[in-house]
């Protein structure tokens, strides 16, 4: 399904009925990604997918798509659903636009999940390295995908998924260098919600990876103590969708 929203087509999927929950992916990634934990998780419940914009099949609302204008983009489709209100779980960015949303619209979320994600703001050597990024995908779109891809995952379980890294990554070269390199710079700007999710009083969990190489394991569980989230550890990388895939629906299983 799609609407349009400023003037550019965002793509999403809702399968089942009640209790509503969006899945939002991370960064290069796409819906694609929740495909059977949808429909695993859509017998019981509203399961909604969004591509956000400039990923996908959703096309870019402007130069830099921050945090907050993701955020309103997913409020769109609610709009479009007459969804009141629902819980969210976010991949990486996801979690990040999950946090804003919560930010911006704070009657409407039942529980937050971040998923390989963190409520911090980019730190400075975050930042620099996010312009190395935006360079890279400037002058080689081919070879930032792949290797920001590949980075993802332990050395070993990108032997074991192989094929389907390899499908993320030619998902990924389809999307357009001006979507991802939006993409980049929002999540440099992002706002530092660690006050917020703390003060979030709904259902919260923080899953991490133990070899995440992109959110420090030991950083991640202190947040998730000091926001008095519940925490999840997981073998393997910043991919648990992919590498712990059986182990993450059990916990979507829970949500609410």
């Amino acid at each position: 399904m799609k609407i349009t929203y400023k003037n550019t087509q965002i793509s999403f999927t809702s399968q089942g009925t009640g209790n509503p929950l969006v899945l939002l992916h991370g960064f290069l990634e796409s819906k694609e990604i929740w495909k059977d934990f949808a429909e695993e998780l859509s017998v019981k419940r509203q399961v909604i997918c969004i591509d956000l914009p400039g990923h996908g099949e959703s096309g870019n609302i402007s130069e830099v798509h921050s945090m907050a204008e993701m955020a309103e983009t997913v409020k769109s489709v609610l709009d479009e659903l007459e969804i009141k209100k629902a819980s969210f779980a976010g991949h990486s960015m996801g979690g990040y636009v999950s946090l804003e949303f919560q930010n911006i619209f704070p009657t409407m979320c039942n529980s937050l999940v971040l998923v390989n994600s963190t409520p911090q703001a980019d730190s400075e050597e975050r930042k620099a390295n996010r312009d190395r990024a935006v360079a890279l995908v400037l002058k080689n779109k081919r070879a930032f995908v792949s290797m920001a891809i590949s980075n993802l995952l332990t050395p070993e379980n990108n032997k074991i998924f192989k094929s389907q890294i390899e499908e993320l990554k030619n998902r990924a070269l389809k999307f357009s260098t001006e979507g991802i390199y939006a993409a980049i710079k929002g999540m440099k700007i992002r706002t530092d919600h660690t006050g917020l999710f703390a003060k979030f009083n709904g259902q919260k969990i923080i899953i991490a990876g133990k070899q995440d190489s992109v959110m420090d394991f030991n950083t991640i569980k202190a947040i998730a103590i000091r926001c008095e989230s519940e925490f999840e550890s997981l073998p393997g990388g910043h991919l648990a969708f992919l590498e712990n895939k059986d182990n993450l629906s059990k916990i979507l299983h829970f949500i609410d």
